[in-house]
């Protein structure tokens, strides 16, 4: 049996703004939400981010002729429990597929350090090992190759062997009790969550004439060994799967009423808006003329706009696009809308528009004929 619900406001995509975005930071914009949906979908995927994603890292050390790590080393400047601290700062991204036979299970690297005394004095006397020297092409891509490890000042040759898995969350070494380790081989605390911060905060949007929904911002941070854009699409697909175990409990399936787009009410408003020409809205002396450089003339333009595009235009600047995207905020707008479901796209966004304008004054002229 079906149960009718009303609608739900919800997201239809989720905007990144490319202006901010790195390799390892980017902020997320997903608007509108029912007013509290906005807590509720970014805690939960807060939560889920910083705990639950997988990455790789190093579980074991083997220095030849290192028996342990409670000891100073001839010939190297750091002593062993400094060398450790520095191998717990290696990145090393590997994303597993189906196509690996066994992609959780442990992999060795193992690589020769060989520090001649031409490489000493090419040096001033001191030649820093770093990740990539010890990392080198293989199974892992390394993050951070010029991580330095230890620093060696006479001449030496050392095997140095290093065990990886991926996992996720933090395990302390200690709780590597599964690994049969070897001679020499040093057990090391293992960060495999690859999210370093998650923020996020709760605006009020515009839908129609209310103004109380949600807008969710959400800021990811990672080190390098997932993406932001990968960890949040990862998140959001655990969050489904373990939802999809409470769906099995229903007893009626839920239908819901869909938004009526194409309503006269909702239509002709944001058409008003659309419509706008940039000189009828406030906007700073040097924004209004980089628009007026760039030919855009009203605000339907403005809008199917992408953000990085946008700093392409000459003179345009960040202090412009914050101004043009604070104030398109004030009218329930963005940059980067589609408005294909009002029949508008890039192509012919200037010629509907200039429609909608004779249109406009063809009923002016009517009303004055009436009068």
């Amino acid at each position: 049996m079906t149960v009718k619900y009303g609608k739900f406001e919800m997201p239809a995509n989720i905007t990144v703004e490319e202006s901010s975005m790195t390799s390892t930071f980017a902020r997320f914009v997903a608007e509108p939400f029912e007013r509290g949906f906005g807590h509720t979908v970014g805690n939960s995927l807060r939560r889920i981010l910083l705990s639950s994603l997988e990455a790789p890292a190093i579980v074991s050390v083997r220095i030849e002729g290192i028996p342990h790590e409670y000891m100073a080393v001839e010939g190297i400047v750091e002593d062993m429990t400094n060398i450790i601290l520095n191998f717990k700062g290696a990145l090393l991204r590997k994303l597993p597929t189906e196509r690996d036979d066994n992609p959780r299970e442990l992999r060795h690297i193992t690589s020769i350090v060989e520090v001649t005394q031409d490489d000493l004095d090419d040096n001033k006397g001191q030649v820093v090992i770093t990740l990539g020297d010890i990392v080198k092409l293989g199974y892992f891509e390394v993050v951070n190759p010029t991580l330095p490890l230890f620093t060696v000042t006479k001449p030496t040759r050392r095997q140095v062997d290093l065990r990886v898995m991926i996992g996720r969350g933090y395990v302390p070494s200690e709780r590597h009790t599964d690994l049969n380790t070897a001679v020499e081989e040093i057990l090391v605390d293992s960060a495999f969550s690859p999210v370093r911060l998650v923020k996020y905060s709760v605006e009020n949007t515009r839908v129609g004439q209310d103004t109380d929904f949600d807008r969710l911002i959400l800021e990811v941070t990672t080190d390098g060994r997932v993406t932001p854009v990968e960890a949040v699409s990862f998140a959001s697909q655990i969050a489904i799967r373990h939802f999809e175990a409470f769906n099995q409990a229903k007893d009626f399936i839920l239908s819901f009423e869909e938004a009526n787009l194409g309503g006269d009410r909702d239509h002709d408003e944001m058409m008003e808006k659309l419509a706008l020409r940039i000189d009828e809205i406030e906007l700073s002396v040097r924004s209004a003329n980089c628009l007026a450089g760039a030919s855009i003339e009203t605000i339907a333009e403005l809008v199917s706009i992408p953000e990085k595009k946008m700093l392409d235009f000459r003179n345009f600047g960040k202090k412009s696009l914050n101004e043009i995207r604070a104030k398109l905020s004030e009218m329930g707008l963005s940059l980067g809308m589609d408005l294909s479901r009002f029949g508008i796209n890039t192509d012919n966004v200037k010629e509907k528009m200039r429609e909608i304008h004779e249109k406009k004054s063809l009923a002016k002229e009517g009303a004055l004929v009436d009068e």
